[in-house]
Order: structure tokens, then sequence, then C-alpha cells
């Protein structure tokens, strides 16, 4: 009797159809996950408006300029995020950003995850300026918010060189962000 308990007590437990399992890990990192493509698109399209879905009411951003102070709530992140994007659009130029999340630690309903972002300013071809480039490590904390989603409580960063964003090695359910190339050495990307 007890291994016909035990039995059904496992298969009742297993994801189906009739019994979808909603919070497993691989779901939990995919949630997780989904916030690096807003940023990518806050980015691209040079818009605080994307990067206010992002943040928690009661976010924290830690600035990795020394002069600057910490940042709270949703509404003064958005705001440092539209005066760097205000600075691109004046010089008529395009910004690019990728993420690569080496480890993430999950508790209960937080998570940090730690890794490499890479950032490619395009000035305006009128400049002839070349494509140039930073990078850096970040600490981003996030919490479950919803069943479906995860939004970011902490976000800081520094600079690091770019070698270490191209070098990341892919970590299983971790978000790893699209193939940058490097840069050519004093030469001008398409």
């Amino acid at each position: 009797m007890k291994f016909l308990l035990l039995a059904l007590m496992c298969l009742l437990s297993q994801p189906s159809f009739a019994n979808p399992k909603v919070s497993t890990t691989a779901s939990v990192d995919t949630l997780i996950n989904a916030n690096y493509p807003m940023f990518i698109r806050a980015f691209n399209q040079l818009s605080s408006e994307v990067t206010r879905e992002i943040y928690t009411d009661e976010a924290s951003y830690l600035s990795e300029s020394q002069n600057k102070e910490i940042y709270y709530g949703r509404d003064s992140i958005a705001a440092i995020y539209q005066k760097f994007f205000d600075k691109i659009l004046k010089k008529k130029a395009s910004i690019d950003i990728d993420f690569r999340v080496t480890k993430r630690k999950i508790w209960g309903n937080g998570a940090i995850d730690t890794g490499y972002y890479l950032v490619r300013f395009y000035p305006a071809q009128e400049t002839g300026e070349p494509v140039s480039e930073f990078a850096g490590k970040f600490a981003i904390g996030t919490e479950k918010v919803s069943a479906t989603q995860w939004k970011v409580t902490l976000d800081t960063s520094n600079r690091a060189e770019s070698s270490y964003y191209l070098n990341a090695k892919p970590v299983p359910n971790l978000y790893y962000g699209r193939q940058f190339p490097p840069l050519p050495s004093g030469k001008k990307l398409p």
C-alpha cells in the first residue's frame, strides 16, 4: 500500500497537461531571462519607457560613476536612462547592448544574476567616426512580482574589458545573448 501511494504521489507531481508544474527552474529562468531582451529593446529604441517596465517601483540603481548617488524608484531610474538616451539622440547616433549571464542564485521569490555586458555605439554616418564599444560586469537582482513576471529590484555595474564579455561561456538556462563579433582594430563596421 505504501508503494502504491508513493507511486501515485510521484505520478501526480510530474508535469502534464492535466497537472502542469507552474514554477519549474527552467520556467523561472525563462521569466528572469525575459528582462534582458527588454533592456536591449530599450537601448535600440532609446526608450526610457521600456526600462520603466523592467524595474519594480522601489528598485535601486547603483551607477558605475563615482560621482553619482544611488537612485531609488522606477521613475528616478527611468529618468537616468532618458538622460543617457537623450545624449545619444542629440548625436543622431544609435546604441546596442547585450548581456551574458554567468551565474544566477535563486532563493524563494528573489534572484541575483551576475555577468558581463557589452555596449556598441554607432555614430551618425556623416561624422565618419568608427563604431566604438565599452563593456562591464553587472549584478542584477530580480524579484517575482506575478506568476509570469520577475522585475529588476537592484541594478549595479562596473566597467570591464570587452574580452570578458566576448570570452564568457554560455551557462545552461541563463541568458547568453547574441554573438557580437569583436571590433576590427582601427576599422569601422559596415
